[in-house]
């Protein structure tokens, strides 16, 4: 599944976030639910990677910081493109694609990367003004290999989804890409990858092997500085 593009949440250059804010990292965790999952899609199998949160802002609000890149630049990276429906776009530094469908304030799917990996916004109001946010990324079967292939780029989807809530919550860090790149950020993925794997277990998507091979290499790729030197530190 990596090979769908250059995960979320992976940078080049490496600093501190604490000045900035400090999260509570097991609340973080706790605020999204994943689900993984096998679903057809025009008669192609694919590898389903679902996160739920809920945001404590509008839908609009929302919208705009996923959307507009004076907004998404302040929180994930500088997007540019033709950012129109059958349009492009591409995020700085990291993937780009085509924009295949777009509802404003409520759906927004794009291919991430690969033509065959494919990236579905789903926004709707929650309680109190509240916003309900789900991202489901699909890739083929073939390509992923199995459900463990959720572990190449769920970490990276929730590092967005932890950076989008801070933004919309005003806490805003001066270098996203410095931020994602910190020791709490990399901690965060560390635990973010035990999620998923608890994720994908639950879903019955893939087996032991496949599942220790890709946490070692996911820890690799989004946690480099905790990464376990064996496999009695993946508990």
């Amino acid at each position: 599944m990596d090979s769908a593009g250059d995960a979320p949440g992976t940078h080049d250059n490496p600093d501190t976030r604490e000045q900035k804010t400090m999260i509570d990292i097991a609340a973080q965790i706790k605020t999204v639910h994943r689900e993984v999952g096998i679903r057809s899609i025009d008669g192609t199998e694919n590898v389903a990677v679902l996160l739920r949160r809920d945001y404590d802002a509008p839908v609009r609000e929302v919208w705009e910081a996923l959307t507009d890149p004076g907004h998404v630049k302040r929180w994930f990276y500088p997007l540019g493109g033709d950012l129109r429906p059958g349009g492009t776009f591409q995020l700085e530094g990291n993937a780009g694609g085509r924009i295949l469908h777009c509802e404003p304030h409520h759906l927004l799917r794009v291919t991430f990367g690969a033509e065959t990996s494919v990236v579905e916004l789903r926004l709707s109001p929650g309680g109190e003004g509240s916003t309900t946010l789900e991202l489901e990324h699909t890739v083929p079967l073939e390509m992923a290999g199995s459900g463990a292939g959720a572990l190449y780029v769920g970490p990276g989807w929730d590092g967005a989804f932890l950076a989008l809530g801070l933004f919309v919550a005003g806490e805003v860090a001066d270098d996203p890409v410095a931020a994602a790149n910190s020791p709490e950020a990399q901690e965060f993925s560390r635990q973010s990858v035990k999620a998923w794997t608890a994720a994908i277990e639950d879903s019955g998507t893939a087996g032991p092997d496949d599942i220790a091979a890709a946490v070692e290499a996911s820890l690799a790729q989004f946690s480099p500085d905790t990464a376990p030197s064996g496999p009695d530190d993946q508990a």
